[in-house]
């Protein structure tokens, strides 16, 4: 991905592709300036290698507007810096010029290979309707392949002793059916639940700078990029949760500008009171029968 700016003003991040088919129409000119992972400062895409012989002459191309900064501060020295980048969305919040299946594969990539940078880049406001959508379409179709599979799996006598609820489910076709319709509504309730109890541990944690729009919109893009990790025969569910935890961490403290140990606890915090209800049940119960009898 490359950051595209034109004097002040963000263009937003494009693929090298993209970046290239604009330079030849013209939606891009050589003396805008870009800036990819690794970069350590913004330079004229003019001086890109793989660019240089598509930029027309800077004589060709249009003024850009004057800058009104001196310098600019690449995404990656944010953090170092202490100064904020422009946040141009995610390319699934420009699906419409990217197209719906490019915008989503683009957004899935980027959240999963680099969710730091991903996360840099994600507006943390705009509503709540583009995150809810992409969860529910990367949400269901890892949850349906997985069905699948578990229906594969049983064919094949592979897990035969196992008759969990899934495996009773695949033997009814009424209930299949209402597995699958039952799927969005569980991923919905579970984001708003998920998000609520994780922005209150951010709060008690002191790492909520944001509001609940920006916890529920990481939550949200992480559901929907590692859901479909799911698809992996076996262990695609442990996958998929182990990193769900690490991108969430990631993405809470890159949206709501804090430090990645507040965004750790504030996702462990429930994990951790649970276990320790759990221990604290598993010591009293044996105590309280013993008194009793």
């Amino acid at each position: 991905m490359i950051h595209v700016s034109r004097g002040a003003a963000s263009l937003g991040a494009f693929p090298e592709e993209e970046v290239r088919e604009g330079l030849r129409t013209g939606r891009f000119v050589s003396t805008d300036l870009g800036w990819r992972e690794g970069m350590p400062s913004w330079k004229p895409l003019s001086d890109f290698p793989d660019l240089a012989g598509i930029a027309p002459r800077p004589a060709e191309a249009p003024p850009p507007q004057a800058p009104t900064t001196p310098t600019m501060i690449a995404p990656a020295a944010e953090a170092t810096t202490g100064a904020s980048v422009a946040r141009d969305g995610l390319p699934w919040e420009h699906r419409e010029e990217r197209g719906l299946v490019d915008a989503f594969i683009q957004t899935l990539t980027m959240v999963l290979a680099k969710p730091d940078l991903a996360f840099r880049t994600m507006k943390t406001e705009g509503g709540l309707a583009e995150p809810l959508i992409y969860a529910l379409i990367g949400g269901c179709a890892g949850a349906i392949v997985a069905f699948f599979f578990s229906l594969l799996f049983q064919s094949m006598g592979l897990f035969t002793g196992q008759r969990n609820a899934v495996t009773i489910m695949a033997g009814m076709g009424v209930g299949a059916i209402a597995f699958f319709i039952l799927i969005p509504i569980f991923i919905v309730l579970g984001l708003f639940i998920g998000s609520a109890i994780v922005h209150v541990c951010l709060m008690i944690v002191g790492g909520a700078n944001k509001t609940f729009e920006t916890t529920f919109r990481v939550i949200a893009f992480s559901h929907g990029s590692t859901g479909p990790l799911q698809m992996i025969p076996i262990c695609g569910g442990l996958i998929a949760g182990i990193w769900a935890l690490v991108v969430n961490c990631i993405g809470l403290a890159r949206a709501h500008d804090t430090t990645t140990g507040r965004a750790v606890l504030a996702v462990c915090l429930p994990l951790i009171v649970c276990c320790g209800f759990a221990v604290l049940a598993g010591i009293t119960i044996p105590v309280l029968t013993h008194m009793n009898r």
